[in-house]
C-alpha cells in the first residue's frame, strides 16, 4: 500500500475507536452533566496524546516540531468548535436515540466538503460530491427507524434534536477543516510528527479552555470528573486514540474523503446488533447500507 492509501486504513481505525468513546461520553452525561462529559475526551485524552507524541518522536528520532505563527489560528478553529461541537452532540442523545443522533451528524461529510473547499481549496469533482451525498443519503436511511427514535415519538420528528444534530455536525466538520488546517502549515516535518503535535496542541488548548469555564461555573462537575476517573479515563483514551488517526489521516487528504469513509461505522453498529445482539436488518436498514457502501465505494474509486 503506497503512501497515499494509508489514510484509508486511518479512517477506519479511528472510526472504530470513535464508536466506543462516544458511547463511554453518552453514559457519562447524566452524572457529569454535558459540559462535563465532554471535558473528560480531553482532559484524560491529553496525557496519552503525549505518550503517542513520545512513541512517535522516539522512532523517528525526529526533532519536536515549532510550529509558525500561522498554526495557531488554525488550531484554535479546529479545537474550539470541537468543544462546541461535542457539547451539542452530547444534548441531540439526551433527546434522541443514540442511533437517530448519529444519523444527524453524519450529515458532517457533506459540510466538511463545502467547508473543505471553502477555506482550504480541497479538489471536489461531481464524482466525489455524488459518493459523499450518496453515502449520507445511506445513513439517514438506516436510522429512520419508526417507533425506535425514543420519547415517543417516530422517524427525526422534533426540530430541536434535529438542529442540535446538525449543528454538531457543522462543528464538527469545521474542526476537521481546522485541523487539517493546522496539520499542513507544520513544515519540514513528517505527516505521523506533524499530526500527532497538532493533536497534543489541540488536546492542551481544550483542556485549558474547558478547565477553566469548569473552574468558574460548575466546580461540581470537575469533583465529578474525578470521582469518576476510571470510565473517564477509558474514554480519554479512546478518544485521544480515535483523535490520532484522524489527524493521520487529515494529513494524507482532504477532510471529506475522511469523513465520508468514516460513515462505515454505522455499518460497525449494525454488524454488533446482527451478530451480537441477533437482531436482523429490514428491508430500510438493508438499503441504508448498500447506499453506504456504494457511495464509499465511489468514493475510493476516485
Amino acid at each position: 500500500m503506497t503512501l497515499g492509501w494509508l489514510w484509508i486504513p486511518f479512517t477506519l481505525l479511528g472510526a472504530a475507536a470513535q464508536v466506543a468513546r462516544n458511547a463511554m461520553q453518552r453514559g457519562l452525561t447524566g452524572p457529569l452533566g454535558t459540559v462535563g462529559a465532554t471535558h473528560i475526551r480531553f482532559l484524560f485524552g491529553f496525557p496519552f496524546s503525549l505518550l503517542f507524541l513520545a512513541g512517535v518522536l522516539t522512532v523517528t528520532r525526529a526533532p519536536l516540531p515549532s510550529p509558525p505563527a500561522s498554526f495557531w489560528p488554525w488550531l484554535a478553529v479546529g479545537a474550539l468548535t470541537q468543544i462546541a461541537a461535542t457539547a451539542l452532540m452530547l444534548a441531540a442523545m439526551t433527546e434522541r436515540s443514540f442511533v437517530v443522533t448519529t444519523a444527524y451528524i453524519k450529515t458532517e461529510p457533506v459540510q466538511a466538503a463545502l467547508f473543505g473547499f471553502a477555506f482550504l481549496g480541497d479538489a471536489l469533482t461531481l464524482a466525489k460530491v455524488l459518493a459523499i451525498v450518496v453515502a449520507t443519503l445511506g445513513v439517514v436511511v438506516t436510522a429512520l427507524r419508526p417507533g425506535g427514535a425514543g420519547r415517543g415519538t417516530k422517524g427525526f420528528g422534533s426540530l430541536r434534536p434535529t438542529l442540535l444534530g446538525l449543528a454538531a455536525a457543522a462543528g464538527f466538520a469545521l474542526s476537521a477543516v481546522g485541523y487539517r488546517g493546522a496539520i499542513l502549515e507544520i513544515h519540514g516535518a513528517s505527516f505521523v510528527v506533524a499530526a500527532t503535535s497538532t493533536l497534543v496542541c489541540g488536546l492542551l488548548l481544550q483542556t485549558i479552555v474547558l478547565s477553566g469555564y469548569l473552574w468558574l461555573f460548575d466546580r461540581a462537575a470537575l469533583l465529578a470528573i474525578m470521582r469518576l476517573w476510571k470510565p473517564s479515563m477509558f474514554a480519554g483514551f479512546m478518544g485521544a486514540f480515535a483523535s490520532q488517526f484522524w489527524f493521520l489521516a487529515f494529513a494524507l487528504t482532504a477532510v471529506a474523503n475522511v469523513r465520508t469513509l468514516a460513515l462505515v461505522e454505522v455499518l460497525f453498529a449494525q454488524g454488533v446488533s446482527l451478530i451480537g445482539f441477533k437482531q436482523p436488518l429490514s428491508a430500510r436498514e438493508l438499503g441504508g447500507i448498500v447506499l453506504i457502501v456504494i457511495g464509499v465505494g465511489v468514493l475510493l474509486a476516485n
